[in-house]
């Protein structure tokens, strides 16, 4: 009787973090220091100062620290899980739900910012020129260096493993959003766009005596900042609900069905991690084909760190 091998043998995890996690959560937590420095300063010189404007400003920008901070807590909770058993699939989909959350924050941002402008293009309100367009200075550099450090280049790294049984690990090197980065990232341009947008109403409004221009600018920042929070949004439900990445699945077809010994009969492929897609293949084979003969035409597919062959012959 043949002696079965230890199961350990052909074991693997499921750590399908980002190549760049660990770096981007750095990122994410200077980012998260830089916005609630600039918070605490602004709400500090609103109260000073007497500004309103200052003041609103100023609590708007904590609701980005708060998004920002739950980029920063799902870095953290992804590393101190990602071998965790309770998690199938271990947990490259966090970022993408914190991710989902902040698109949830930015549109109830982009909506605040319109509803308080509407209100204030019907009803103007005094504001106090210098004192704001000091802070949005200040405030947009800010947002600049912190794009900065969100910015850079993440690398495309990856890791190769010669094993490959039922489920077939191949760590690729291409590239894939990190929808929590990307949150993060679009948070501080939407601090960026309304800054700029009211620099240029507060001058206009000093030195024009356009004080109309102030909510007008504030209603196009709220269309733009309620557009990026959509497509974060889409693209984040898109990851969460295993839409099926076409891109993969086309290259698998491609792959197996290029010859007359292999036909799909069900095919899933989805989104595991950045960088990381799983995939079930039910195939009908010739006698002469066997389930590692798929798993060696599969080989090129890069993304693909998950593989679960489901094999009968024709």
């Amino acid at each position: 009787m043949a002696l079965i091998p230890q199961a350990s043998r052909f074991s693997h995890d499921h750590v399908f973090l980002g190549a760049s996690h660990d770096e981007n959560a750095r990122r994410t937590l200077w980012v998260v220091a830089l916005t609630f420095v600039m918070m605490i300063g602004e709400i500090a010189a609103g109260y000073i100062t007497g500004s309103m404007a200052l003041l609103a400003d100023g609590f708007h920008m904590a609701t980005h620290a708060g998004a920002l901070g739950i980029a920063a807590a799902a870095y953290g909770f992804a590393r101190r899980n990602a071998n965790n058993a309770r998690y199938s699939f271990g947990t490259g989909k966090v970022g993408d739900l914190a991710g989902f959350a902040s698109a949830m924050v930015l549109g109830l941002v982009a909506i605040g910012i319109a509803g308080e402008s509407v209100f204030r293009l019907f009803q103007p309100t005094t504001v106090a020129f210098t004192e704001a367009t000091v802070i949005a200075v200040v405030g947009l550099a800010v947002n600049i260096a912190s794009a900065f450090l969100l910015a850079g280049d993440h690398g495309h790294h990856g890791h190769d493993h010669d094993h490959c049984h039922d489920h077939c690990h191949d760590h690729g090197h291409h590239h894939h959003h990190d929808n929590n980065l990307r949150s993060a990232y679009v948070h501080v341009l939407a601090d960026a766009l309304t800054s700029v947008l009211a620099i240029a109403a507060l001058l206009a409004g000093r030195y024009l005596g356009w004080v109309w221009l102030d909510p007008v600018m504030g209603i196009v920042g709220a269309i733009v900042i309620a557009k990026w929070a959509v497509g974060l949004m889409r693209d984040s439900a898109a990851v969460l609900l295993d839409v099926t990445d076409t891109h993969v699945a086309d290259e698998i077809r491609e792959l197996l069905e290029s010859s007359d010994d292999v036909r799909i009969s069900d095919l899933h492929v989805w989104q595991v991690g950045p960088q990381a897609r799983a995939a079930i293949v039910s195939v009908v084979a010739a006698a002469n084909v066997s389930a590692d003969t798929i798993r060696e035409r599969l080989a090129p597919v890069h993304e693909l760190s998950h593989l679960t062959v489901e094999y009968r012959t024709a």
